[in-house]
C-alpha cells in the first residue's frame, strides 16, 4: 500500500487533533493545527504526527510545564504549541 501524500497526512492530523479523546487536548491541539498544519514541513509534520501518538495526559503536562517534556519529543514544533497555548491562556 502507498505512502499517503502530505495533503491526506495533514488532514489526518487535523482530524486527529480535534477527536483526541479529552476536551482539553482537543482544545490545545485543534486550535494549533487549524492555524498550523497546512506550513508544516514533512520532517515537522511527522514529529506532529508522532506528538498525537501520545497520551493526551502526558502532552498536557508537558504543555503545562508539569511535566518535563521528553528528549523524543523536544522538538522546535512542540516550542511552538506551547509558545501558542500559554499566549492564549
Amino acid at each position: 500500500m502507498p505512502e499517503p501524500d502530505i495533503d491526506t497526512r495533514r488532514r489526518r492530523a487535523r482530524f486527529r487533533s480535534w477527536h483526541r479523546g479529552t476536551r482539553e487536548a482537543d482544545l490545545v491541539l485543534g486550535p494549533f493545527a487549524d492555524e498550523a498544519i497546512g506550513t508544516l514541513t514533512d520532517t515537522e509534520l511527522a514529529q506532529y504526527e508522532a506528538l498525537l501518538e501520545a497520551p493526551d495526559v502526558e502532552i498536557l503536562k508537558w504543555i503545562t510545564g508539569e511535566a518535563p517534556v521528553p528528549a523524543a519529543f523536544d522538538t522546535a514544533l512542540l516550542t511552538k504549541i506551547i509558545a501558542r497555548f500559554r499566549a492564549t491562556n
